[in-house]
């Protein structure tokens, strides 16, 4: 049987919604022609749904395991309720649709990495064996269904599969930032040693290139120095990215009192929108990756300033995403250097 290609056949409630909408879809693990099993290794959980969830769990493991076997269990996938996001996973393919044979060049063997979101992939998880909470990482014995609409990577030969999947999992925000960013701009980066944070730092500065200026914004001081240490920004500063008139002050201290052209959220906690905003110029670009985003907070908090920019929501995917992501670490020792210290 041939399916919906953006998998509107496996939403159970609401009906007539998107399974990324959806309060519950079918996980069923029998596929259509046009869907694609995956043998689950692991799963990297978004960053703003992990944090949610381990302070929820006052950092107990045990009780994070409960909450993501609840979720799935109730949903028939992981989206956290509180966040609304997901996250991405590494498997093996088990089973390709008859459909989508030939298509591509996978086939069932080949170890790939989603390039959607666990927020609408219909999973079913038999057993959580470990999880690795410094890196929002739940390894996992379970199954998931790509649908036909869905993307996915040949995990790269050059790079471990943990590597990998850290990179892969916030490549929408290098390569939209790659897009964002030109030579000149005056770009302020607010958690910008943080996992995505660090790669569009990285991109960044070569977008803006000699001629432009790159500043950062990190919590907690040890980042500052290893930032610095980088030369990804020519300035970093120390600030809570909550306290909007702190960042304001220090942004522009650090610009010379220049508002910014651009300014990129990849922050993993909540209200910070503003922090973002009031830096920036008329007409310029607030970015926003972060997961832990309220447009409703964005778009009223711009106005409620007279700020007349444009408000970006950081889509994950984008042409090319995850060939810039990879190649970001391929170019620079340093940044691999230190995803490989994290991730690897």
């Amino acid at each position: 049987m041939k399916s919906s290609k953006y998998g509107i056949h496996r939403v159970i409630v609401p009906k007539g919604t998107l399974p990324q909408a959806a309060l519950k879809i079918s996980n069923d693990m029998n596929i259509t022609s046009n869907e694609i099993l995956i043998k689950v290794q692991a799963l990297n959980i978004d960053s703003a749904s992990f944090s949610q969830m381990e302070k929820a769990a006052h950092g107990d493991l045990e009780i994070i395991k409960t909450t993501i076997m609840d979720i799935v269990n109730k949903s028939g996938k992981m989206q956290n309720p509180v966040t609304g996001s997901g996250g991405m996973l590494i498997g093996t393919i088990e089973e390709i649709g008859s459909d989508l044979i030939g298509r591509s060049d996978l086939k069932v063997g080949d170890k790939i990495a989603t390039l959607v979101s666990l927020s609408l992939t219909p999973l079913k998880i038999e057993k959580i064996t470990a999880i690795y909470k410094d890196i929002d990482r739940v390894e996992i014995e379970g199954k998931a269904i790509l649908f036909e609409s869905g993307k996915c990577i040949k995990l790269p030969s050059d790079l471990s599969e943990n590597l990998a999947l850290a990179v892969l999992d916030v490549a929408g925000a290098p390569a939209q930032v790659s897009k964002l960013v030109t030579e000149g701009d005056n770009v302020l980066i607010l958690g910008a040693f943080g996992k995505s944070g660090i790669l569009c730092s990285y991109e960044a500065k070569k977008r803006a290139g000699k001629t432009g200026k790159v500043v950062g914004l990190v919590a907690f001081e040890k980042d500052k120095e290893d930032l610095i240490k980088t030369g990804f920004c020519d300035e970093v500063i120390l600030a809570d990215a909550t306290n909007s008139i702190k960042v304001l002050d220090s942004a522009l201290f650090a610009s010379g009192g220049k508002e910014y052209d651009i300014a990129i959220n990849c922050v993993n906690v909540t209200n910070t929108e503003m922090s973002t905003i009031l830096p920036v110029r008329d007409e310029g670009i607030a970015y926003f990756f972060s997961m832990a985003t309220s447009f409703t907070r964005a778009a009223l908090g711009a106005e409620g300033v007279s700020k007349d920019i444009k408000l970006y929501i950081g889509n994950g995917y984008t042409k090319g995403h995850a060939q810039i992501a990879l190649d970001e670490l391929r170019e620079s020792s340093i940044l691999r250097k230190i995803f490989e210290t994290r991730y690897a």
